[in-house]
């Protein structure tokens, strides 16, 4: 089985028969730790959507004119516990991005975007329909993202520890993303940072990474 380092609060030791225990206890985001994390994905998602509710309406508008119909793209992905789910994002791509029917990357400059797609990417703007995702439960707003069915159990193969990001539901920004790792990047970091987030959550862990998410959007980092 893969080993990697923990926290030392998971730590408990003793000695028997002359010899020293040291029990790992597994990360926990439940009982009390997974109520909290849950009720502030529900404020901060709700709130959201009422404040951005009329912006969101001029995406709407403005995806309809430029580029037709549908407004919004849906993909399946696999969120906690390896459940597939329906993610949601406006749509930034061309209708037959995928006319082999076969799922690709995004790339920096993807020669299948929109044009109001490429503003809309740059600015992380078309991810915000997953804000009813969170409310739905399938989402959280900080966690590992989600992948396609097909790129994880590829993933599973070919790396150890990718099937433990899927202890906790996948978020609309997490800290591989904060940290740079989104879009076409090396995969061993994001697993490592995810994995890393899920064993030392807190809210106040939470709170840092949006806001280095809001810092990075209006950067553009990364952002494809």
């Amino acid at each position: 089985s893969p080993v990697r380092g923990v926290a030392r609060d998971r730590l408990t030791m003793r000695e028997l028969e002359g010899r020293t225990i040291v029990r790992v206890s597994p990360p926990t985001l439940a009982g009390a730790r997974g109520v909290a994390k849950r009720a502030f994905d529900v404020a901060v998602a709700a709130g959201l959507l009422v404040i951005l509710a009329l912006p969101m309406a001029g995406i709407t508008l403005a995806v309809l004119v430029t580029s037709g119909r549908p407004v919004l793209h849906r993909q399946q992905r696999v969120g906690r516990g390896g459940r597939v789910f329906t993610m949601w994002k406006f749509r930034t791509m061309r209708t037959d991005a995928e006319t082999a029917g076969l799922p690709g990357w995004t790339v920096r400059d993807d020669p299948r975007r929109t044009g109001i797609g490429t503003v809309l990417r740059r600015l992380s703007l078309d991810e915000l329909p997953q804000l009813w995702n969170v409310l739905r439960g399938d989402m959280s707003l900080v966690g590992p993202r989600p992948e396609r069915p097909l790129f994880v159990a590829r993933f599973n193969q070919d790396h150890a520890w990718y099937r433990y990001r899927h202890r906790i539901r996948p978020g609309i920004t997490g800290l591989a993303q904060v940290r740079g790792h989104r879009g076409d990047t090396a995969l061993e970091p994001r697993i490592e940072a995810d994995n890393w987030y899920i064993e030392h959550w807190s809210l106040s862990l939470d709170l840092k990474i949006l806001a280095r998410t809001v810092a990075a959007v209006l950067r553009g980092q990364n952002a494809y």
